[in-house]
């Protein structure tokens, strides 16, 4: 993987490169942004660089292969994980490095619920924890392979728990000799305080259409306003653009979700026997995995922003066509407005934030619920 194969971010690819080149790469860094606008192939293929560069080895074709598979032995990765059938009781990353492999080679602008389809542990909460952050000291002391350096790049390091990183405080804050931390998130606020300040930080802003176009129509074969309409919904991610492309998502089931939701709050005001109708939905929607109700409430997000949009008929913005025909889309429009909408954004991101922390989530869609029937009859 190489700085070729990443869609647009070319002033973070010059940045990258000339660090190498005036040998001041930061011993730990920090890559902040979404899965879709490329950290983890940018984490990538800043380490086949480095590597290559650094190398003390006169075999570059076969440190070119090594890097290319993800194989060379002074190329670590860790990423949260759960017990699976098949793994030991106390699993490590070490433990599903194939399935790693195969699964970044695949597509590297995969999120982290694909990665836990992937392994089979969508209904469990992925972790970094105690006993893998034993394992990263004790690789990470070992003597480099080819004299070269050594690199952990770690994948969605905000699932880092509190004793992972007391652990890991003092080897990145004073690493061995020629060793690279890269961590990676989408949720800086999430890892410790006292990792952060040890870590130059990169921020990795949203790809722009044209980047994601390129992109689709690399992969596809479409054309390109089939493209351009896609980019359009994919909020500068690439991940959520292949998501749709593939027509792999879970879109028509959510706006079924949806409608009956907004449905029973319009009409719960005032009307008492309605309750019980939210009361059944939130019961429902919280026998759902936690990825899949954080998907939710993140489509619920990308709904509302587009009524608003139609509300004030910023309509080359407006791309959601409901699969319901008889929900009036401009309808529903006229509720959502300047008035309401930022309480409603506010609502659904601390529900997400809540469901994340392994809240009840019968409480937490309930109670969602409740502030939506207001919050929609708001004038």
């Amino acid at each position: 993987m190489t700085f070729d194969d990443i869609l647009g971010l070319d002033h973070l690819k010059k940045h990258l490169i000339t660090s190498i080149e005036n040998q001041r790469v930061p011993h730990a860094q920090i890559f902040v942004g979404s899965t879709g606008s490329g950290t983890l192939p940018m984490a990538i293929a800043f380490a086949r660089l480095l590597m290559l560069e650094r190398s003390q080895s006169e075999r570059h074709s076969s440190l070119v292969s090594f890097m290319d598979q993800l194989t060379h032995p002074d190329l670590h990765f860790v990423y949260p994980i759960n017990k699976t059938a098949s793994s030991p009781k106390k699993p490590v990353s070490k433990d599903f490095i194939k399935d790693w492999r195969r699964f970044v080679l695949s597509n590297p602008y995969q999120t982290l619920y694909d990665w836990y389809m992937h392994i089979g542990i969508e209904k469990k909460q992925g972790s970094i924890n105690v006993d893998e952050a034993a394992d990263v000291v004790k690789s990470l002391s070992l003597k480099s392979y080819e004299g070269g350096p050594k690199i952990m790049i770690m994948w969605c390091a905000d699932k880092l728990n509190t004793s992972a990183s007391n652990k890991l405080l003092k080897l990145i804050e004073e690493p061995p000799q020629n060793t690279y931390f890269i961590l990676i998130t989408d949720s800086p606020e999430d890892i410790l305080q006292t990792i952060r300040s040890r870590c130059q930080r990169l921020d990795f802003p949203p790809l722009g259409e044209a980047d994601l176009v390129k992109g689709l129509l690399a992969k596809f074969d479409m054309t390109k306003n089939e493209a351009i309409k896609i980019a359009q919904q994919a909020d500068g991610s690439f991940s959520k653009a292949l998501h749709l492309a593939e027509h792999n998502s879970d879109d028509e089931k959510f706006e079924q979700w949806f409608i009956t939701w907004v449905r029973s709050a319009f009409k719960a005001k005032g009307n008492k026997h309605v309750v019980s109708d939210l009361l059944n939905w939130s019961e429902a929607l919280a026998s759902e995995t936690r990825e899949t109700q954080k998907r939710f409430l993140n489509y619920c997000i990308q709904f509302f922003r587009q009524a608003l949009l139609n509300h004030y008929h910023v309509k080359p913005l407006v791309f959601i066509e409901p699969y319901d025909s008889n929900f009036k889309f401009d309808k529903f429009s006229q509720f959502i407005s300047g008035h309401n909408i930022e309480s409603i954004f506010k609502v659904l991101e601390e529900a997400s934030y809540h469901i994340e922390r392994n809240g009840n989530a019968k409480m937490i869609f309930s109670d969602l619920s409740f502030q939506l029937t207001r919050l929609l009859h708001k004038k």
